[in-house]
């Protein structure tokens, strides 16, 4: 299935990277926290470690490792503006529930 980015979402992570002399892309993965078990994780990569799976999607090079894949797998990521809050939204088919704060999921 893959990762895949709307249009808002990729402009926003070229932005980014732009700005950026050395990079791999953006490592997208998850970590065991939070009230309902699981937290999305996005950052910067400088380098393509061993074991990650490059996604490819409007220019973007996204990666992910090997643990996090199996969470993350058909996720579409999108930037959104809602009020005065703004950043990017997971849109993930694994997710199961969240918790009321909106931080964590479960699957």
């Amino acid at each position: 299935m893959g990762i895949t980015l709307t249009d808002t979402a990729a402009d926003r992570m070229r932005t980014f990277l732009a700005k950026r002399e050395k990079s791999a892309g953006v490592r997208l993965g998850v970590k065991t926290t939070g009230c309902s078990g699981m937290a999305y994780v996005m950052e910067f990569a400088d380098e393509v470690d061993v074991g990650d799976t490059v996604f490819e999607d409007k220019g973007v090079k996204m990666l992910v490792n090997a643990k996090s894949l199996v969470y993350l797998d058909g996720t579409e990521l999108d930037y959104v503006r809602e009020g005065l809050n703004e950043g990017f939204k997971f849109t993930n088919p694994n997710e199961k529930s969240r918790c009321g704060c909106g931080e964590s999921f479960n699957v």
